[in-house]
């Protein structure tokens, strides 16, 4: 008499790997949505989609690595789904909001910031740090996909905002592209924030500022995002004095240790 075999989608040793990649996937999912909304002219959903693929990329790598649930599948999955929510989906919603208006020249810039976005997603997927230069995993090479996706929205994100500073920020928007898009391919480091530990006592006041960020995002939507745009923005030159630092020191003790070989 057969035995009913049960179906599985995966093994019961590997559902752990399951929930990182339904995440990864309803990130994808929200960047193309972004691009349908942009399309409809409802440029304030289509930002807010874009958003929230963000905060999705930031947390399936470390659900992943909590849960113990990393794979090289999901690496790649990741970088794909990088590359459509964040390579090409803003740079779509730029294009129906004001780009095109530049014609030809519009679609090139367009088409420009997708062809880094994708150098950098493969650069980063090749980079492999030394174990004697861990000190450099507090630093990205270049901005990272997700925070070029949303730089690039700042002036779409500002006229979306309530703030009036008296002058149109929409004649930025070709030359900021492609600053953005040349950032996302330099060696320029930047914050990462993967590596920041966090002591028991300060729990309670990381938890106190996810909850005024989340009412702020809630309420104040895109005023919040502009100013993580402006902060991250000051934060690239603290990031190449801490780099530049940490550089330094790591050159002294490789050249006393040379010293002390040749002693």
């Amino acid at each position: 008499m057969e035995h009913n075999k049960k179906f599985k989608l995966v093994s019961s040793k590997k559902t752990r790997y399951l929930l990182p990649n339904i995440i990864t996937l309803g990130g994808v999912c929200l960047g193309i949505s972004s691009i349908k909304f942009s399309i409809d002219g409802n440029y304030s959903l289509a930002v807010t989609l874009i958003l929230l693929a963000a905060i999705l990329d930031a947390l399936d790598g470390r659900i992943a690595r909590l849960i113990k649930g990393t794979s090289e599948f999901g690496k790649e999955l990741d970088s794909l789904t990088d590359f459509v929510s964040f390579g090409i989906a803003p740079v779509l919603i730029l294009y129906f909001w004001e780009l095109n208006k530049y014609g030809k020249l519009g679609w090139a810039i367009a088409l420009i910031f997708s062809v880094c976005c994708v150098l950098r997603l493969a650069r980063f997927n090749l980079t492999k740090t030394d174990e004697n230069q861990a000190w450099k995993n507090n630093f990205f090479e270049g901005v990272p996909s997700p925070v070029g996706g949303l730089l690039i929205l700042t002036p779409l994100i500002y006229d979306l905002t309530k703030i009036d500073f008296g002058f149109d920020i929409k004649f930025i928007t070709p030359y900021l592209t492609v600053v953005i898009a040349l950032l996302l391919v330099s060696k320029f480091p930047t914050p990462s924030f993967k590596r920041i530990t966090i002591s028991s006592k300060t729990t309670v006041f990381l938890l106190l500022s996810a909850g005024i960020i989340f009412i702020s995002l809630l309420f104040f939507t895109f005023e919040t995002l502009l100013a993580f745009i402006i902060t991250y923005l000051f934060s690239i030159p603290v990031s190449l004095f801490f780099y530049k630092k940490q550089q330094k020191k790591y050159s002294e003790k490789i050249s006393d240790e040379d010293h002390e070989d040749i002693l």
